[in-house]
């Protein structure tokens, strides 16, 4: 079946066109929807799909609360969630991130990088685009408690690689940029979620702007 994907969104027509744009892909099969938060909750808990893609602001329950019900902390079996927002409004993604989100796309972001975020978030990455992460987290810089420094259980080569991924690299472009082999670059990955308790890429994107380790420019 490829990947199967939940949608949930409180609009139909969002719904419907989100629907059209995944389906289009030869790999993709959206197996539900959902009008709200709670409903959400419950088909993707009985159909399992392997990408929830939920949106923030929904009905009952809202995008972040499914977020921690299906991925966070302490779930036993976590789903694999991507966020809808729209950045003017959502600086709740901070939290969603924080709650387990493999991942955000904005509304009007396009079909390629939709169905990127999907893929990624299957793939058991989340997507860290340089045209929304670092703007998204350059805007939660600004309203969220600032660290300074990294913590010396990184190595220097670790940092180098937090920051890059902080900056929407991909591992390919990592290995280019630092002249070290890719499988060089996964480990360091690893082994960053590993000292700092972080579950993806996202997270390690949060962690890097929030300890200083690049300037939003």
């Amino acid at each position: 079946m490829g990947i199967t994907v939940l949608l949930a969104d409180d609009q139909a027509m969002i719904r419907r066109g989100l629907r059209l744009i995944l389906e289009d892909q030869p790999d993709i099969t959206v197996i539900g929807e959902a009008a709200d938060g709670l409903e959400a909750v419950a088909l993707a808990r009985r159909l399992r799909p392997d990408v929830c893609l939920v949106d923030i602001r929904m009905p009952r329950v809202d995008g972040i609360q499914v977020t921690r019900a299906l991925a966070g902390p302490g779930v036993v079996d976590p789903l694999r969630v991507v966020v809808v927002t729209t950045f003017d409004l959502d600086e709740y993604v901070y939290g969603a991130l924080h709650g387990g989100a493999a991942g955000f796309v904005l509304k009007d972001a396009g079909p390629a990088l939709l169905v990127e975020a999907v893929r990624a978030a299957h793939a058991g990455d989340a997507l860290v685009s340089p045209s929304i992460t670092v703007r998204l987290l350059r805007h939660l810089t600004a309203i969220t408690t600032s660290r300074s420094g990294a913590p010396r259980a990184l190595s220097d080569r670790e940092t180098e690689v937090a920051r890059a991924v902080a900056r929407g690299r991909t591992n390919q472009e990592i290995a280019a940029e630092l002249f070290i082999s890719l499988s060089t670059v996964k480990s360091h990955v690893a082994g960053v979620q590993h000292k700092l308790g972080l579950r993806n890429r996202v997270e390690i994107a949060v962690w890097a702007w929030e300890n200083g380790l690049l300037r939003a420019t």
